[in-house]
């Protein structure tokens, strides 16, 4: 029986296809993935028959749920290098997309968290429909939110990304529309016609990304009433403060049932990487994308030398006992030093972009 391709590539008229096709293990990105599909972009880019990308999850419940990171906790010969290789070339991948030179349409029907945002998140027309879910949920694992996390979490509607970043909350369609993560619903139904109108239009004209944007509107729904809305103003207010001792304490006074929840969340994640995380967005900001990509490998391969992460993964991903011991325990012992040591420069060993 010969062994599934990890990734599909097809042409589809003008269309060039990838498939990430791993359904059993909700299409969770491998390295050999991430090469697999950044060769192949680049060949797509300088090939003129190609006018569009649109990247599609295979089965029925995940576009992408984020990267094999198991493999990267465990313990086995060449792992050292592994912790280097995926995180330098996911980036570089990710920084790919955000300035890939064609549309580049994620269709996302599914299950969209960590890795899987980083394949999608960057495209120029994102796509999502009903079955959408999506999260940034590192801190539950001890890291924190990368794939350019450090880019677009800040730009999301007021402070939503620090929320969603430090709560590892999830969202459906009318709060990813409505934050600003994606640009268009479109019901799950109705994506094979999407498909098909790209597939045979004629793309005559220069600008390919209107052409796409004019097809994908043609076919865009209204996604629902955000729950997010009627939280906004709390969530600015609280999420806004530059410490997290600040944005909890702004919660505990709330006295909701939203904030409450909320500061229940982060205080279950681990002190340091949410001070990480909290420090990565601010710092992120006025940040360009290409300096936003070398912090965050800065950040992984500190993580990589920690124990954070380790835990975090052991705790619910291997021996699921869902009982991380943090180190620090508690927020006050998190000092500035540990804060700061996740995004010192690594020389020669930083980041090419």
């Amino acid at each position: 029986m010969t062994e599934e391709a990890e990734v599909l590539f097809e042409t589809r008229g003008p269309l060039g296809l990838v498939t990430l096709n791993r359904p059993k293990a909700l299409n969770s990105l491998t390295l050999n993935m991430i090469r697999l599909v950044d060769a192949q972009l680049r060949t797509w880019a300088d090939d003129d028959a190609i006018k569009a990308i649109v990247l599609l999850g295979a089965g029925e419940k995940a576009f992408c749920a984020g990267g094999d990171v198991v493999s990267l906790a465990k313990e086995w010969d060449g792992v050292e290098q592994l912790r280097k290789d995926f995180f330098r070339e996911e980036y570089i991948l990710n920084a790919l997309i955000h300035t890939y030179p064609k549309p580049y349409i994620p269709l996302v029907d599914g299950i969209s968290m960590g890795g899987g945002v980083g394949m999608s998140v960057h495209g120029s027309h994102r796509v999502v429909s009903e079955k959408v879910l999506f999260a940034m949920p590192e801190t539950t694992i001890g890291l924190f939110p990368d794939v350019g996390g450090t880019w677009f979490l800040p730009k999301l509607r007021g402070e939503v990304g620090t929320y969603l970043a430090l709560t590892n909350s999830r969202l459906k369609a009318p709060d990813v529309v409505y934050a600003g993560v994606y640009d268009s619903f479109v019901p799950s139904a109705n994506l094979p016609g999407l498909l098909d109108a790209l597939a045979t239009a004629d793309w005559l004209g220069e600008d390919l990304h209107a052409i796409a944007g004019n097809i994908i509107g043609g076919f865009q729904k209204h996604a629902g009433e955000p729950t997010l809305a009627e939280h906004q103003a709390v969530i600015d207010r609280c999420f806004g403060h530059d410490s997290l001792p600040d944005i909890l304490a702004a919660l505990d006074a709330e006295g909701t049932e939203f904030s409450s929840q909320a500061a229940q969340a982060i205080r279950e994640k681990s002190p340091l990487m949410s001070s990480v995380t909290l420090r990565q967005l601010r710092k992120g900001a006025p940040l360009s994308f290409n300096d936003c990509m070398i912090l965050e490998y800065r950040m992984t391969q500190a993580c990589m030398a920690g124990t954070e992460f380790f835990e975090g993964v052991r705790a619910l991903l291997i021996d699921k006992d869902k009982n991380p011991k943090w180190s620090p325990a508690k927020l006050e012992d998190v000092t500035e030093e540990m804060i700061e040591r996740h995004f010192a420069s690594l020389g020669d060993e930083d980041l090419k972009l």
